[in-house]
């Protein structure tokens, strides 16, 4: 539940921070911005994998910087599901998810630090 309430109060915070970096993104409340990271974080959860896997062959071939137009229009959908969250742009979408994973990974690995790390270390013969 930790590691859940971590990643999303990371979104809320790139997503804000996204505002102020892109002018084509814009929430017109608080509750929007929450709403859309919840949004977010589920698309990125159920949809985004399902995309991964449909397009694997041109990310292949681009040597995965297909996923950046993934994530763009993932966060595209998640501006048109959430009133209030405002996306002007295909290249602001792709831009601003770039910016908005670096940053949830920068606040996750300071909050959380690496979750990965911490499991094998737990392991049965420590």
């Amino acid at each position: 539940m930790l590691l859940f309430l971590s990643q999303w109060i990371a979104t809320v915070i790139a997503l804000w921070a996204s505002t102020y970096l892109f002018s084509g993104i814009r929430f017109d409340s608080f509750a929007a911005l929450v709403v859309s990271a919840l949004v977010l974080g589920l698309a990125n959860t159920v949809i985004k994998p399902i995309l991964v896997i449909f397009t694997l062959p041109l990310t292949v071939f681009s040597f995965g910087l297909f996923l950046l137009v993934i994530n763009g229009l993932v966060l595209m959908l998640v501006s048109s599901l959430v009133q209030g969250f405002v996306l002007n742009g295909f290249w602001t979408a792709v831009l601003a998810s770039l910016f908005i994973s670096i940053v949830t990974l920068i606040i996750n690995a300071a909050i959380v630090g690496d979750v990965r790390i911490s499991k094998i270390n737990q392991g049965p013969w420590i």
